[in-house]
Order: structure tokens, then C-alpha cells, then sequence
């Protein structure tokens, strides 16, 4: 009798092709126990391989990939994940050789968002990832069908029919299941364009970053949302989204999106199209960084690629180095000055908050200061300064009101016949 394996016990493995790349590897596997961790798996082991190419049959050396396991025999796991994408035929041939479960980052990152997924919006976008996942991977499923039908066949190569037709149906049916999800997306995404377009005249900002990058936590200081903050890859698959009213009297639309991760498939991404869109669609970008990781600055190249994906790399953005309280001060000065477009705070604790709401409202809104003389008659545009200028002083004449304000250039056609030379 075998030994029993458990199947929520995993080993993490993963190939370094350079040297200088190992400590971006070894993260890259810390983060893959993270997300092992969130889907409910326990790692009991991870290993690197150095070496220049993958292997073609197993993704890694077989012989290592025997000493991992036998390494980690006693705890007896039943899983290997792999820190990179399997191709159908590799996965089929570790699970062949070893007799154990084998899946990819891909594999984990899904079966997170399926746990996840608690809006209609977000279950669909799911499903989409999973079912374009599964499309070229249905050889391996049904390849035992194959080789039952080959054996009866003997040689005579007549008996292959049942496994490939099997395929065939298999395709056909997740290729409708496929455009039917697209199409019920697609209204989701006309309906969110359509929503956009009533709040047009609106700034619309967004928050973008890195997973666990403290984006909830920033959203809940400026809006008390109570988003949940938790300390899990994912947490949240939805887009929030609440206005929130600025120094110069005008609002802005906020939203927090879905954390971004290295190595994120390209098929997941546009399957997220519609959540996205609010990113899209931003006046800026607000791309929060955990400034405390050593690491922030390969992750700000990972959101940089991702914001590239879905062409919004041309939004302008303002670089929130969060975390301030657990930070290398000394660092983040060198980085401020390198940078003028980021700014040092701590959603934790509220530091610098007020001076990054000044820098939102600044990226936002070019105004400029003005002389305005309002005749006495004219109270509704006093009122309307008022609402949407910062009034620096008041001078009575006889003529009227005269007024030193700023006023964002975007209003100053409500005031232009009032402007003084």
C-alpha cells in the first residue's frame, strides 16, 4: 500500500536562469507561500534551481526535483506548485513520474480568485480566466481516454477517436461558455461606461499598487469606507469607490482597485477588463508603494507593466511611498528627491496625510490667482467663488466687491467677465 499523501501540504519549486537574479527569485517564492497561504495550502518546503534553460519534460530537473521531495518525505505533501507557467505536456509528465499533484502560480492565483469572487461582476471575470486556462489544457485531462482506446486499438492507429472527439465536444463547449461569459461582461462594461459618462465632469481617481501595499488602508483614512484590510494576497477582487470633497470646493470620485502581482497572467488581466476600466478611465493614478519592502522598486515595475497591459500608462501619477512609519528614512529622502512625483506618508498613522491630500488637489486642478470686481448685484456669483475659489481678500468700493482669489483654470469661464486687467 502507497503512503497517503495530503493534498493541502505543498512543495514550491523554481528555476533561477541568472545568478543576479536569486533574490528576485527567492521573493518571488515568498510570495507564492503567501499566496499557497491564502488558498488555504501548507508549505513545507521550497527549492531553487539554478540553471540556464528550463527543461523541456518536467519544467526542472528531474533528479532535483526527487531530492525535494525525498527531503520532504516525513511531511508526506501531495501538491507541487511550480513558480511559473506549466505547459499542459510538462504538468502531465510530473504527475505521471511522481505520482502527485502538479499546478502553477496561474492554478494558485485562480483558485484565489474563485474563493474570492463575491460580486456577479467579479464571479464572471473568474470564470472567464479559469475556462481560457483550461482551453488548451483539456489534451491532458482526457489523455487516459486516449490511452485506453489506443490499447484496445492495437497498432493499427484506428483507435484515437474517442479521446480526441471527447476533446473536441470538450473545446466546443468551453469556446460557447467562453463568448457567452464575454457577452454577459460586456454588458457590465457598457453598463460602467454608461455610469462614467454621468460623472464626466468629476476628477476620478484612482488607487493602484502592489498587492498588500496598504491601498484599503489609505482608502479607509480618506473616506472611513471600511474596506477589509487584511493581511492576505487578494483580499478583495472588487473596485470601491466613494467621493470624496477636496480643499477647493470641488469633489473627486475615489476608487480602490484589486492589487496587482508579479507574473499575472495576461489572459487574467483582460478577463478583469470590466473592474479595470476604473483604472482606465482615471484622471491620475495613485500608485501606492510599500516603501518598508526593500524590493518596492522591482514592484513598482510590476504595476508599471500591468498599467502598460491595459493602456493606462499615460495617466499621469503621483507615487505614494506608504509605510513611512516602518521605512528607511534616510532611503526615502534619496528617493523624494530622485522622484517630484511622490510623497512620503503613512495611511497607519495618518503621516503627511493632509500634505498628500494638497498634492492630489494640486495634480488635479491648475489654478492660478485673480482680481475680480463683483458689482453688489451679483450675489449669486459671490456665492459661487465661495464655493469654488479660495478667497484671499475682500475689498468694498463703491462699484461692487473686489476679490483676490485663486481659481482653477477649468472654472475661471464662470468668472471671466468679472476679471480685472
Amino acid at each position: 500500500m502507497g503512503k497517503i499523501l495530503d493534498t493541502n501540504k505543498a512543495i514550491l519549486v523554481g528555476v533561477c536562469m541568472r545568478p543576479r537574479d536569486l533574490d528576485k527569485k527567492k521573493a518571488s517564492l515568498g510570495e507564492l507561500e503567501r499566496l499557497a497561504d491564502t488558498a488555504g495550502l501548507e508549505v513545507v518546503g521550497k527549492f531553487i534551481q539554478k540553471r540556464q534553460k528550463p527543461d523541456k519534460t518536467f519544467y526542472i530537473g528531474k533528479g532535483f526535483l526527487a531530492e525535494a521531495l525525498a527531503e520532504t518525505s516525513e511531511e508526506n505533501p501531495g501538491l507541487i506548485i511550480f513558480d511559473n507557467e506549466l505547459s499542459p505536456s510538462q504538468g502531465r509528465n510530473i504527475e505521471k513520474e511522481f505520482e502527485m499533484d502538479a499546478i502553477d502560480r496561474t492554478e494558485v492565483i485562480l483558485n484565489i480568485f474563485h474563493n474570492h469572487a463575491q460580486t456577479r461582476e467579479a464571479q464572471l471575470q473568474v470564470k472567464l480566466a479559469e475556462l481560457q486556462y483550461q482551453l488548451p489544457r483539456l489534451k491532458r485531462l482526457w489523455s487516459h481516454l486516449d490511452r485506453e482506446k489506443g490499447q484496445a486499438a492495437g497498432s493499427s492507429g484506428t483507435g484515437r477517436g474517442m479521446g480526441e472527439k471527447q476533446i473536441e465536444i470538450d473545446k466546443r463547449i468551453i469556446r460557447r461558455e467562453i463568448a457567452k461569459v464575454k457577452a454577459e461582461l460586456n454588458k457590465v462594461f457598457l453598463h460602467k461606461e454608461t455610469q462614467g459618462k454621468l460623472r464626466e465632469k468629476v476628477k476620478k481617481v484612482c488607487l493602484v499598487g502592489y498587492t498588500n501595499a496598504g491601498k484599503s488602508t489609505l482608502f479607509n483614512r480618506l473616506t472611513d469606507a471600511g474596506v477589509l484590510v487584511e493581511d492576505k494576497l487578494f483580499a478583495t477582487l472588487f473596485t470601491t469607490t466613494r467621493k470624496l470633497a477636496l480643499s477647493k470646493g470641488r469633489d473627486m470620485i475615489l476608487s480602490d482597485t484589486v492589487g496587482f502581482i508579479s507574473n499575472l497572467p495576461h489572459h487574467l488581466i483582460a478577463s478583469f477588463r470590466a473592474t479595470l476600466k476604473d483604472v482606465v478611465d482615471a484622471d491620475l493614478l495613485l500608485h501606492v508603494i510599500d516603501s518598508s519592502d526593500e524590493l518596492f522598486p522591482l514592484y513598482i515595475d510590476e504595476v508599471q507593466k500591468v498599467l502598460k497591459q491595459i493602456e493606462a500608462d499615460e495617466i499621469p501619477q503621483l507615487l505614494i511611498l506608504n509605510k513611512s512609519d516602518a521605512a528607511d528614512r534616510t532611503k526615502m529622502m534619496f528617493y523624494l528627491k530622485a522622484h517630484e512625483n511622490s510623497i512620503l506618508i503613512s495611511a497607519k498613522n495618518g503621516e503627511n496625510i493632509d500634505e498628500f491630500l494638497q498634492r492630489v488637489d494640486a495634480e488635479l486642478h491648475s489654478a492660478d490667482k485673480y482680481i475680480l470686481l463683483i458689482p453688489h448685484t451679483e450675489q449669486k456669483i459671490v456665492n459661487l467663488l465661495h464655493k469654488l475659489g479660495q478667497i484671499e481678500s475682500t475689498e468694498y468700493l463703491e462699484e461692487g466687491v473686489q476679490f483676490t482669489a485663486i481659481i482653477n483654470l477649468e472654472d475661471l469661464h464662470t468668472f471671466e467677465r468679472f476679471l480685472r486687467k
